[in-house]
């Protein structure tokens, strides 16, 4: 015989306690409380970052001068197809393309060099790893300053350099290879350091258990660079190459004031699109034509990015599927 103990009855007139769920304003406060901490940002960005670039796309198609900015006229697609008929445009194209190439390539092989060193244990390295930073935060102007000197036709350090092993002075601001390197080394300069430390960065997140199963299947330094800090550094290579193309296609300082001219030279031999448009809109008064090469710009830049993640996504597709 099995004595089970009867429920209680629950006395009259009490229920169970319902659950708190807050009051309206406290829900819908922690509904809308993550909007209201991005509503900053948004609002910046509209005002400082999407509204100029609409407005800039509404400017290139019309006309537009700079002494009267009021005066508006209905041009279409006017400001683009002038651009297309323009040698100084293409001219200007192609010293962006030439000039971020001598830039790019040398400056993204440098930082890795100096990263792979910088990578090992060396005495003073916290010091070097400093140093190599200070070009980057070095201003555009004085940077510019200091290189036009050194690059003076006439009593520039670069040329008596040149000329104590028998080679002839160059005119750096005159010829176009030499001034376009000259514009180059100014970048290479200021931004080989920054991408080093991205790329030590990438290296020091590779762990270290690759390199010692590679060292003991014999593999020499070079073999552990080539076949695992290369394939590891893959994305941030990526990264650099996307970011060094944007400021390469951007260039505007350095060419401006290595001689002072906004024409890029006197047969304009370094302008870029830069240049060409701060000339179009500030020299020339054209603010529609302007707005045309900025479009254009950018646009460039969306192509060019991507054209690299393109790249980038194949290669990892064929390596993912050996």
């Amino acid at each position: 015989m099995t004595l089970t103990a009867s429920q209680a009855p629950a006395p009259p007139g009490r229920t169970a306690p319902p659950r708190r769920r807050g009051s309206a304003p406290r829900r819908a406060w922690r509904t809308f409380s993550p909007y209201a901490y991005l509503a900053p940002f948004f609002t910046l960005f509209a005002a400082f970052g999407l509204f100029p670039l609409i407005y800039t796309a509404y400017v290139s198609l019309y006309r537009v001068e700079l002494q009267t900015p009021g005066d508006m006229q209905w041009r279409g697609f006017g400001n683009y197809t002038a651009l297309l008929g323009d040698e100084y445009f293409w001219l200007a194209l192609r010293n962006t393309f030439t000039i971020g190439v001598l830039s790019t390539v040398p400056q993204l092989v440098m930082a890795l060099g100096l990263a792979h060193l910088l990578n090992y244990r060396l005495r003073g390295r916290t010091f070097l790893r400093t140093a190599i930073l200070l070009p980057y935060a070095t201003s555009v102007a004085a940077a510019t300053l200091v290189f036009a000197q050194l690059f003076g036709s006439d009593f520039g350090l670069v040329n008596y350099v040149l000329g104590t092993v028998g080679i002839d002075p160059v005119d750096w601001q005159n010829d176009t290879v030499a001034s376009q390197i000259a514009v180059s080394s100014i970048v290479i300069w200021r931004w080989t350091g920054y991408n080093a430390l991205i790329y030590l960065a990438g290296m020091q997140s590779i762990p270290n258990e690759l390199y010692e199963a590679a060292a003991m299947d014999g593999a020499s330094r070079w073999r552990q660079f080539f076949h695992v800090t290369l394939p590891g550094l893959r994305p941030t290579i990526v990264f650099t190459v996307v970011v060094s193309t944007i400021g390469a296609t951007q260039l505007f300082g350095e060419p401006l004031l290595l001689e002072g001219q906004i024409s890029g030279g006197i047969s304009h031999q370094y302008q870029t699109l830069g240049l060409y448009m701060y000339e179009q809109g500030w020299g020339f008064f054209h603010l529609g034509r302007a707005a045309a090469i900025a479009w254009v710009m950018f646009l460039l830049i969306v192509v060019l990015v991507g054209v690299n993640a393109l790249i980038a996504r194949r290669r990892s597709r064929k390596e993912a599927g050996r």
